[in-house]
């Protein structure tokens, strides 16, 4: 972690926003929710929310109803109109090595512009900085900088950033509020939504964490422009989960749409529509079950297995989208054999999923190296996994202990698809 003013390091940049990666093509379009509009099928246009009008899902938790603004271009709001977007007292950005030149001191000089003497804090990108080395990291760039219960941190870049600067948010001096400031799709339809904030640790993913809803979620979809390749395919892996589980409408119009979206051809509006609707469904559910004791887990599609291989593979090979979409297939072959799946819906999915590039040649783990790791799962309880199955499109349900040779069948399947 550095401090702003101290010498850049060197990363890879993702690609820019003139390049092939940031083309254009007719607006794609979503369904919103928690006061977002109707709008048409994500292959058809004009779509999304109209211009200049943010799409706004209400999330219920605890501590209080907070908002996630969809639109692009909303990262200036953080500085024209910081306490409508939950800022208070100073504010430590927290961002990447990567999201920094290209958004971190944009924003941070906008926040010194208004007035709010921001401190800004970079950690290596990658989930390799979601450790307790950075959170103490983290701390004493807090502490130095003289943070108080008053003061703010604003976790700026995608799902790594959001997990790390949320559970140093809930940790520090007991808990200081926190604003997401999503740059990845993959952060903007899943990971900022929820409250929930971790770290890992080197025995498994997320398994040292906290329940802490931000006061707002600030979602600019114009940063999706700089996604590379992967980055895009890495969220849209929770879209296609978010649609199995709770909407087969969405599933089907992705079967039309996913090559258009994975290629790059959607617009800011059409982005805004699709993060819109994927983020209302996410809040549905954790309006229901903020602590994930119930239809919340139904959003664990595909992490079981997903989350073992991350840990199995040492946290960083496999992007979370691929080894979710492993961790689907798995899922859905479990599924069919449970005779719970018709072999035609198992096949429409396939299709989908045979659609995302495969991971990048991986260090392939032994079958005890996966089962081990599913053992550790933060689902697990009294030794039992519970497990998410597919009862249909758009129709999730959790099997509350999966026999063994059945978890040994899912091992099977997502090693076969490395």
């Amino acid at each position: 972690m550095r401090r702003a003013g101290e010498a850049p390091r060197r990363a890879a940049s993702p690609v820019p926003a003139s390049g092939p990666d940031a083309r254009h093509g007719g607006p794609l379009a979503g369904r919103g929710g928690g006061g977002a509009r109707r709008s048409a099928p994500l292959a058809a246009g004009p779509a999304g929310p109209a211009r200049g009008h943010p799409v706004r899902v209400t999330v219920q938790s605890r501590a209080g109803a907070y908002f996630v603004d969809i639109a692009p271009g909303l990262l200036a709001s953080l500085a024209e109109d910081p306490a409508g977007t939950g800022i208070s007292g100073r504010v430590a950005v927290v961002t990447d090595a990567n999201v920094r030149p290209l958004w971190g001191d944009r924003v941070r000089a906008m926040l010194a512009g208004a007035g709010l003497d921001p401190v800004l804090l970079e950690v290596p990108a990658g989930e390799g900085s979601k450790t307790l080395a950075q959170a103490d990291a983290l701390w004493t760039g807090l502490i130095q900088a003289g943070l108080g219960r008053g003061d703010t941190v604003l976790a700026l870049g995608g799902g790594v950033v959001g997990d790390l600067a949320g559970f140093v948010a809930a940790t520090y001096h007991r808990g200081l509020r926190l604003v997401h400031a999503p740059t990845t799709l993959l952060a903007q339809v899943d990971s900022s939504i929820g409250g929930k904030v971790a770290i890992d640790h080197r025995l498994g993913k997320n398994l040292i964490g906290a329940f802490h809803p931000p006061v707002r979620v600030v979602a600019d979809v114009s940063t999706l422009r700089t996604l590379p390749v992967r980055e895009r395919w890495n969220g849209l892996a929770e879209v296609v989960k978010t649609a199995l589980v709770l909407d087969g409408e969405l599933f089907g119009e992705l079967e039309a749409a996913l090559p258009a979206l994975g290629g790059g051809r959607a617009d800011d509006e059409g982005w805004a529509g699709v993060v819109g609707r994927t983020a209302a469904l996410k809040a549905r559910l954790v309006s229901e079950d903020e602590l994930e004791r119930g239809p919340r887990m139904l959003l664990n599609l595909g992490h079981t297995v997903g989350h073992a291989l991350e840990a199995a593979t040492g946290h960083g090979p496999l992007t979370h989208g691929e080894a979710v979409v492993v961790g689907m297939r798995a899922a859905v072959a479990v599924s069919e054999r449970l005779g719970r799946l018709g072999p035609e819906e198992a096949r429409r999915i396939e299709a989908v999923l045979s659609r995302f590039p495969r991971p990048l040649p991986v260090p392939r783990p032994s079958w005890d190296e996966v089962r081990a790791a599913l053992g550790r799962d933060k689902k697990a309880s009294a030794g039992k996994i519970r497990y998410v199955i597919l009862e249909g499109i758009g129709r999730g349900a959790i099997e509350p202990s999966l026999p063994e040779e059945l978890l040994a069948f899912a091992i099977d399947r997502a090693l076969e698809s490395l």
